[in-house]
């Protein structure tokens, strides 16, 4: 944070409104392309940019909402709160969202993006956030945020430089999802379409699926094993950095991984979700369903990339019970039939996955690196 840069309050040199929705909204929806954009976070990514709508409404709709225009910002005010950003359209904005207008055109619109998306600026936005189950933001709490205002020539001088940390890492992303794809398209022309035989999960594990281990998770320590939970798989199949372990040492034995353990998410919103174990001193948890393959008929490898298919993760919709929490148990998993290409195929299969993981350690490498500068020159500008 640069002590020389003039602050003063959101509220002061931007106009901060709330948005609004005419209710009924399903008599405002219009599928006539010249309707005006409905903008609702399902209409966000990644990107700082706003582009386009799922929906529109009909311009009557305008009277009850709140007209916006490109280069305003938006700022998510309930559910994930705080999450600025820049329109690149005109439309219509719910109660969900507050739109906060530069009218004086102080700030270089990525400048200022940067700083609302900061961890100290949603820390601020955090403990004025008020609400039980649902944090909410208003108009009146932006306004008194304080907001730094040096000269245009600066912010965009530090815009640029964070937009160029932003692409390279948004370009690691991107070879990570390319090379995880091509994992995907190797699999497709090797088993894909070749009518193999199918065989039930139950017969081509040993015994029936278990059921994890149910003791709460304490903090980590490295003498024992990690706790492996839903939450901590990644949509690649890794383990993220949330290291925890059970607080009963007579789970390190009963519900230890090894090679050849396969796990199903049961219940949730993960559910389907797989975590094929590789190495490490792991045990896991009670909403995961353990198998233990019959190596000489199908290595978790094969089974992993089978479970990415679009053919299994219409097989999870079609058997997951349940409204409120769909699940699986370990008897319908145990039924899933799976496809079992010969064994010779799928070691092959294996060390092709194993070259394409040695480029993934090398990308996720560098996106790592990347992002700790992202992240300490943030914190340097911003915090």
């Amino acid at each position: 944070m640069d002590k020389s840069w003039n602050y003063r309050k959101i509220g002061d040199v931007c106009t901060v409104e709330r948005g609004g929705s005419p209710r009924p909204i399903d008599k405002f929806i219009t599928d006539d392309e010249n309707g005006i954009n409905w903008i609702k976070i399902g209409d966000t990514t990644d990107s700082m940019y706003i582009t386009k709508t799922e929906q529109k409404i009909i311009p009557e709709g305008m009277k009850k909402s709140r007209y916006v225009k490109p280069g305003d910002f938006l700022l998510s005010n309930s559910m994930s709160f705080g999450r600025p950003y820049i329109l690149q359209i005109d439309g219509c904005i719910h109660d969900g969202w507050l739109v906060l207008r530069d009218d004086d055109d102080l700030f270089d619109k990525r400048f200022l993006y940067y700083y609302l998306s900061s961890k100290t600026t949603y820390e601020k936005f955090k403990s004025m956030a008020v609400g039980g189950v649902v944090n909410n933001l208003n108009s009146e709490m932006v306004r008194n945020v304080e907001v730094p205002v040096p000269s245009k020539d600066d912010q965009s001088e530090i815009a640029d430089l964070l937009d160029k940390l932003k692409g390279v890492i948004d370009n690691r992303k991107n070879e990570l999802e390319l090379l995880d794809e091509f994992i995907k398209a190797r699999f497709v022309e090797m088993f894909v379409s070749k009518n193999y035989p199918r065989e039930e999960l139950d017969s081509l594990s040993f015994g029936k699926g278990e059921y994890g281990a149910q003791s709460a998770s304490m903090e980590y320590d490295p003498s024992r094993p990690r706790y492996v939970r839903i939450t901590d798989i990644n949509d690649d199949g890794s383990l993220n950095e949330d290291y925890v372990c059970s607080s009963n040492t007579d789970d390190d034995e009963t519900y230890k991984l090894t090679y050849g353990d396969f796990c199903f998410a049961r219940m949730g919103a993960t559910v389907g979700k797989t975590y094929a174990y590789k190495s490490g001193n792991q045990i896991f948890a009670g909403y995961l369903i353990r198998y233990r393959l019959r190596l000489d008929r199908i290595i978790p490898e094969y089974l992993y990339e089978f479970t990415r298919l679009n053919e299994y993760w219409n097989w999870v919709l079609l058997n997951q019970s349940g409204a409120a929490q769909p699940g699986i148990n370990a008897k319908k998993y145990g039924s899933l039939m799976i496809p079992v290409a010969p064994l010779d195929e799928q070691k092959e299969f294996s060390e092709f996955v194993k070259q394409v993981d040695k480029s993934k350690v090398a990308v996720q490498k560098s996106l790592e690196e990347t992002q700790t500068l992202f992240n300490s020159l943030m914190q340097e500008y911003f915090g």
